[in-house]
């Protein structure tokens, strides 16, 4: 049985969504399954608007996608769907973030991306995964914002999305987010120094790992 849980009246599109992601990070909603507005909304004891709206926020950020007179679907990924992402990000996000450590463009802003760092950190140790999704989200992106493209972020966003939600509870039980929570701390400390090469080593280790984390696998030590 899918619980029961009640929304307040406030920003109930914000709430939805964040109730649908959440049971998609711990199972509850599944790729390939179709889940009705209709049916979601009675669990929460909302209006089908608020949650259709949620929806498909989700579908424009290519996690879901309708199904005419049925509802929407979780849209599952091949492994080669993940390997092409995955080959996209390094592509986009190493040499970029290269780019903000050369550009030392994180100097004196240190504490700010470090009060992240804790937060990404501390919410996986206490089983937060949407939390620590967002706040692992807001890092990275918040770091490439600082080269002042736009486009970049969108696009990097986007396949961030479609690859990160699902899965994270069997992770953490392996121990393997909690792994991938601290490296966020080197690639921090290589940017501050303006390292660029060990920046882009680190984020390329990073992302593999998480590559890696997807097929089940432990990375290497």
């Amino acid at each position: 049985m899918v619980r029961t849980e009640q929304l307040e009246r406030t920003s109930l599109r914000d709430q939805a969504l964040a109730v649908i992601r959440q049971r998609m990070v711990t199972g509850e909603i599944a790729p390939g399954e179709i889940y009705s507005a209709a049916g979601i909304a009675a669990t929460l004891g909302v209006s089908n608007s608020p949650v259709r709206e949620a929806m498909l926020a989700l579908v424009e950020q290519g996690l879901m996608e309708p199904i005419r007179n049925r509802g929407f679907r979780v849209i599952p990924l091949s492994d080669a769907d993940r390997d092409h992402i995955h080959q996209l990000r390094l592509m986009l996000e190493v040499p970029a973030m290269g780019q903000v450590a050369a550009a030392k463009l994180v100097k004196g802003r240190k504490a700010h991306f470090q009060a992240m760092v804790d937060s990404i950190i501390a919410l996986e140790a206490a089983g937060d995964y949407v939390g620590f999704l967002e706040s692992d989200r807001k890092f990275h992106l918040g770091l490439l914002e600082l080269l002042g493209n736009p486009y970049l972020n969108t696009i990097v966003g986007n396949l961030r999305d479609q690859t990160r939600l699902f899965g994270l509870r069997d992770l953490a039980e392996q121990g393997l987010l909690a792994a991938a929570a601290k490296e966020h701390r080197g690639i921090l400390n290589a940017m501050v120094k303006g390292d660029a090469s060990l920046t882009e080593k680190l984020m390329t280790e990073h992302l593999e790992h998480i590559r890696q984390h997807q097929f089940g696998e432990i990375p290497a030590q």
